[in-house]
């Protein structure tokens, strides 16, 4: 049977694997061990087939034993990464560990597992379009050392990456970068892979966020978007269905934006850029 592998079981991960489980078997895993049989017990009682286990994506043992598992199960023909820390949650070599490195290591690992025909997606951020352009050396370097050795690049020493905001960005900037990086071996598999880069989502993180410090910014970003109103999961779900189906079988090593138009007005000028 067709396998769909689901890492992180929040808000968007649970939204996706309801869009992408239908007669397939979803592997879902977290670090969370209490909202991960949350989440699966929910798919479960839904009718969904649903395996669980347990992953530290900062952690390469615990990110091969996912895709073993993967492909004991039967054939993995996607896999989904929605991990991550954000600013607010986590100092700025925590956000550069999750974030950037086991992105990465993900990449690596379920590259050997997916099957031709397969797809592979990251669901990213917004804040990786924030940034101005880094130099072309540090973009080649982010795109495509190996992922062992990420967190090594000097640019990535703490007196270039002085808080979580910088770190945050940094890290969905490469995102988008090792993507575009991947795309030409996975497509050596005749695989795919894309990332998603979402605005503002209404998710218990998000609410977190909203009730931070940092919250009255994210409203602001909010009020002066086109749009004028976050997401729900089942919006992005939605832009990720078609990411991973037939009908976007043109595209691979792209960064997806959904934002409502934030990005547009910070270009614009109308949000103050972080950093």
């Amino acid at each position: 049977m067709d396998v769909v592998v689901i890492i992180g079981a929040g808000g968007i991960g649970e939204a996706i694997a309801r869009r992408q489980g239908f007669g397939r078997k979803l592997l879902l895993a977290d670090c969370n061990a209490t909202v991960l049989e949350a989440a699966a017990q929910r798919l479960t009682d839904a009718g969904y087939q649903v395996q669980t286990q347990p992953v530290d994506t900062t952690m390469r043992q615990s990110v091969e034993a996912l895709a073993t598992r993967a492909a004991a199960l039967g054939t993995v023909v996607q896999v989904v990464n929605t991990a991550g820390a954000s600013p607010n949650m986590a100092g700025p070599e925590r956000v550069l560990e999750v974030d950037l490195y086991g992105s990465a290591l993900v990449f690596e690992v379920f590259e050997s597992v997916i099957a031709p025909g397969g797809a592979g997606l990251i669901v990213s951020s917004m804040a990786g379009h924030m940034l101005p352009q880094l130099p072309a050396d540090q973009e080649q370097a982010l795109a495509f050392t190996p992922a062992d050795k990420l967190l090594a690049l000097p640019f990535l020493g703490r007196e270039f990456v002085p808080d979580s905001m910088v770190a945050y960005c940094l890290a969905k900037r490469a995102n988008a970068l090792r993507v575009r990086a991947a795309a030409l071996s996975w497509g050596n598999r005749g695989a795919r892979v894309n990332a998603v880069s979402p605005g503002i989502v209404v998710t218990p993180l998000a609410r977190h966020e909203l009730a931070s410090p940092i919250g009255d910014g994210y409203r602001a970003m909010v009020d002066a978007s086109p749009a004028g109103r976050m997401a729900p999961p089942e919006e992005i779900a939605l832009a990720c269905a078609w990411l991973l189906g037939p009908d976007a079988g043109f595209v691979t090593g792209t960064d997806l934006l959904i934002d409502g138009g934030i990005i547009a007005a910070m270009f614009a000028g109308k949000i103050r850029q972080p950093g």
